[in-house]
């Protein structure tokens, strides 16, 4: 999977496909619904994505990661801002979203849908 041509290429890929859960390997091991990732007209990498409902976990981690702390131990309106992001990247079509959401939180879902309508208000 790895020539030392490419190295910098997958270095530089490598940050995005961990941040959305996705998985690496060769290129040759690409199933049909994986992304294969050439450069320089050179198939690099392939990249199998997560499920849709994994890709939220994974998205509350890197959040987690990014404010340092669980977010259930951010004040409200940092939550409520978790919410607005989370709203924007279509974390609540998701089945359970809400549900998952509102358990990474420390809130209940009716917390959660007074953020999001609160949002929709402004």
């Amino acid at each position: 999977m790895t020539g030392n041509a490419d190295e910098p290429f997958i270095t530089a890929v490598k940050p995005l496909v961990d941040a959305m859960g996705g998985e690496m390997l060769p290129p040759d091991e690409a199933g049909p619904d994986d992304v294969v990732l050439a450069w320089e007209g050179v198939d690099v990498v392939a990249v199998r994505l997560p499920q849709l409902a994994d890709s939220l976990d994974h998205i509350l981690a890197a959040m987690e990661r990014k404010q340092g702390k669980p977010l259930a131990d951010l004040d409200r309106k940092a939550k409520q801002e978790v919410v607005r992001i989370l709203e924007a990247r279509g974390a609540f079509s998701v089945r359970h979203g809400v549900e998952t959401v509102a358990g990474a939180l420390g809130v209940s879902r009716f917390t959660v849908y007074n953020y999001l309508n609160r949002e929709k208000e402004n």
